[in-house]
C-alpha cells in the first residue's frame, strides 16, 4: 500500500465564513490555524498547501479572558533608534481589531514559507460586512 501525497494543483479549496462575535481569541485562533493548514482534511500533507480560505467577520467583538486586556502588550519596531512601539490589547481592539486575531493565528502557525503563504488565505474584517460574496463562503459554526 502506498502513501498518499496531495499535489498542489489537485487540492480543491472551499471558502468558510466564521462569525467571531463573543469567541475567545485563543480558542478561535486554534480552529483557524487548523483550517488554514489543512489539518482538518483527510488528504493533509505537511509540505503541500491543503488548507482552505477563511473569512472572519466581527473581529472587533472577540473576547480575551482574564486580565489580558490590560496586561497583554503588542510591540513592534519602526526601524529608527528608539522606535519601539507598545500597545495593550485593549488599545489594539479599539484601533486595529483584526490585528489581534491575525497575530494570534500567525503565532500558532509553523514558522516557515508555507505557513506565510497559508496565512494569506485568512481574511479578517472588523465589522459584519465582507467583500467575498462572489466566492459563496459557507458559514462554519464553531462550538467552543
Amino acid at each position: 500500500m502506498s502513501t498518499f501525497l496531495a499535489k498542489r494543483d489537485e487540492v480543491e479549496r472551499d471558502w468558510h465564513l466564521i462569525d467571531a462575535d463573543g469567541q475567545v481569541v485563543g480558542r478561535l485562533a486554534v480552529v483557524l490555524a487548523r483550517i488554514l493548514t489543512g489539518k482538518h482534511r483527510p488528504e493533509y500533507t505537511p509540505h503541500v498547501d491543503t488548507g482552505e480560505f477563511v473569512v472572519v467577520v466581527n473581529a472587533e467583538k472577540v473576547r480575551l479572558t482574564g486580565k489580558k486586556l490590560e496586561t497583554k502588550v503588542y510591540q513592534w519596531f519602526t526601524g529608527y533608534p528608539g522606535g519601539r512601539k507598545l500597545r495593550t490589547a485593549k488599545e489594539m481592539l479599539v484601533k486595529k481589531p483584526a490585528t489581534v486575531l491575525r497575530e494570534a493565528v500567525r503565532r500558532m502557525m509553523p514558522k516557515n514559507k508555507l505557513a506565510r503563504h497559508q496565512l494569506t488565505k485568512l481574511k479578517i474584517y472588523a465589522g459584519p460586512q465582507h467583500p467575498h460574496q462572489a466566492q459563496q463562503p459557507k458559514p462554519l459554526k464553531i462550538e467552543l
